[in-house]
């Protein structure tokens, strides 16, 4: 019985074998790059590579663990082992396959293998291109090498499958064999963890090799093959050329801005404000009281009165702020590191310029792919759910907004000046989990999210107090803006304006002291935060081509500005003549305030056709 039963977690171990020795191969491959990878990073490509390794491994094993119970209930007629052998032997030819297509196609893509071949079996000839000059007789060996191996492993690891023991039920072979199935579920999701195992589990390294090295090459292509969106373009509503010449002057360049700071280099510290809803931020026009820090610095610093948040998700406004690009109405391009490695950064740029650079998140990093992201972007440290004691954590997503603040405001004396430091909160996500007596009465989910509006408010507060005495805050730029909105109060319809609009205010010690309580009214998006900050500190948007300087003088033929933002399958636009709302799958307007011309909708539309065409191309 015991060796009958090793046969399942036998099967298991020969996989991941497997899997570890393509991922040998794939680094010895390209031996070239491996050799500037230090050991310790060459260990840790390993080391995190292995999480996906395994959940490769046990979708593989699906199959053959639920054959085994079958089998086991059917008994000795059934052709348990010769159907064990024929999946494998087919699974190992599929993967051997995969694994030598990706070691040529790496050379020639810089992206390991995923679903992109696909868009190329209408047109073989640039498939052909692709590997055109990839070494045949190298690969055929390296094909026939790992087909070879898997065979020995199998038959050293695996071997031949051991008959029930006299006397053991099939009944009770059958449920030994599904609990083995059920226990798939953990590697299948990447361990016990709340948010299941995805490709920021595996980068590590601001060496984009090492993380791409990391990849499992079959798991990457059926990850790809669910996200996949790679056309054509749904949202094509016009010609390209009368699209470009819609949007085009939108992002022309402009004179010079409004300047608001005192020093050219001063530390930023971006702090961006889980959901933080305009409809409770009351210099916005919102509920009053609830978020009396922000109506505070309103009245003594700089804030921005008419700021769309880009799109619906937190993943979404990350990019939009940090990368000045905008959102995708039916996926995000953070699910994609593919193309988030050719977006912009601003942590990438203030480190070219000198700027030493962290991260800050109570919660995982790994949350809807935004590891890969900001390791990409180059940030220098990251601080994340696992830094924080676990009674500091709430119930879901980690440390409280009190611990975060707190934790910075003692590491920041600590960080190399120039600094740009990113920090997000979290407490204002639901379960709305605050640890403060309630402010406002009511258990309804509006209520616990007002409540959480508060705590977190109140804490900054807390925060900036302090800050204000530390010696880095004379030459400090502060940056408080929304990830996005959020429909309560009030359960605001998902496409609504009042659901995007978000705060967006500037604090510190390095803002010019006649500048105090300026109110900015120009329309923008988050996607516009970029080119105001980096055209702030007297450097170029370069790369920022969706970014505009919301300081400068407004677009033409968009006095007081224009912001658009995205929803699932549809899109809003808004400026100082009002708001239009369009559903993409039924093309037609949702909503339309009496002032919006057509040419504001049309805009609209060629703003979706542009920005999703941008996005395929990555």
């Amino acid at each position: 019985m015991k060796n009958r039963f090793a046969f399942q977690p036998r099967y298991f171990v020969f996989w991941l074998a497997y899997f570890v020795t393509a991922k040998a191969a794939f680094l010895l491959y390209h031996a070239a790059r491996t050799a500037t990878l230090s050991p310790e990073t060459v260990a840790r490509v390993f080391g995190y590579g292995l999480r996906l390794d395994a959940s490769a491994t046990a979708y593989l094993c699906l199959v053959p663990f639920l054959l085994f119970a079958v089998g086991s209930l059917l008994g000795p007629k059934f052709p348990l082992e010769r159907l064990l052998r024929f999946f494998t032997a087919v699974a190992g030819v599929v993967v051997a396959t995969l694994t030598v297509a990706d070691l040529e196609l790496y050379r020639a893509w810089g992206f390991r293998l995923d679903a992109t071949p696909l868009q190329y079996l209408s047109t073989p000839q640039e498939a052909a291109a692709s590997a055109g000059t990839a070494p045949v007789l190298l690969l055929l060996g390296a094909f026939a090498g790992l087909l070879l191996l898997g065979w020995g492993f199998y038959q050293k690891l695996v071997g031949r499958l051991p008959a029930l023991p006299a006397g053991f039920g099939r009944g009770r072979a059958a449920l030994a064999g599904m609990l083995y199935l059920l226990l798939l579920v953990v590697p299948l999701r990447g361990g016990l963890q709340q948010i299941p195992v995805n490709q920021s589990d595996v980068y590590f390294s601001s060496v984009p090799f090492a993380n791409h090295a990391a990849v499992n090459v079959p798991w990457n292509v059926v990850n790809s093959l669910f996200l996949q969106n790679a056309g054509p373009n749904p949202y094509q509503f016009m010609a390209d050329s009368t699209a470009q010449r819609l949007v085009q002057p939108l992002y022309a360049p402009a004179p010079d801005t409004t300047t608001l700071l005192r020093t050219r280099r001063p530390n930023v510290l971006f702090i961006i404000l889980e959901s933080f809803t305009g409809k409770l931020v009351g210099h916005l026009g919102g509920e009053r009281g609830v978020t009396p820090t922000l109506d505070s610095l309103a009245r003594t610093d700089v804030a921005f009165r008419n700021i769309y948040a880009a799109g619906d998700r937190s993943q979404k406004g990350l990019v939009a702020l940090l990368s000045g690009y905008p959102n995708q109405p039916a996926t995000s391009i953070i699910k994609y590191p593919r193309k988030t490695e050719r977006l912009p950064h601003l942590a990438q740029v203030l480190r070219g310029q000198g700027y030493s650079t962290a991260y800050y998140h109570g919660g995982e990093l790994a949350f809807a792919n935004m590891k890969s992201y900001l390791v990409t972007a180059g940030y220098e440290q990251f601080t994340e759910r696992a830094d924080f004691a676990r009674q500091d954590q709430n119930s879901k997503w980690g440390a409280h907004d009190h611990v975060l603040l707190r934790r910075m405001l003692r590491e920041l004396p600590r960080q190399r000046p120039p600094f740009f430091v990113t920090a997000f909160t979290l407490s204002s996500h639901e379960p709305f989990d605050v640890p403060m007596r309630t402010r406002f009465a009511g258990t309804d989910e509006a209520s616990r999210f007002r409540n959480s509006v508060y705590y977190t408010d109140h804490v900054l507060g807390q925060f900036l107090a302090q800050a204000r005495r530390q010696p880095w805050w004379p030459n400090t730029l502060v940056v408080l803006v929304a990830d996005h909105g959020h429909p309560q109060p009030g359960d605001t319809p998902n496409h609504a304006p009042a659901k995007f609009r978000v705060p967006l205010l500037l604090t510190g010690g390095a803002l010019r002291p006649e500048v105090a309580g300026r109110s900015i009214s120009t329309y923008g998006s988050q996607t516009d935060v970029a080119a105001t900050l980096l055209h702030q500190l007297q450097l170029p948007a370069t790369g920022f081509n969706w970014s505009r300087d919301l300081l400068a003088p407004t677009p033409a033929g968009w006095p007081g500005g224009v912001a658009f933002y995205c929803f699932t399958d549809g899109f809003g636009v808004a400026s100082p003549a009002g708001t239009v709302t369009y559903d993409n799958v039924a093309r037609q307007v949702i909503e339309r305030d009496a002032g919006v011309s057509d040419a504001q909708l049309r805009f609209g539309q060629a703003y979706e056709q542009l920005s999703f065409a941008d996005f395929l191309r990555k």
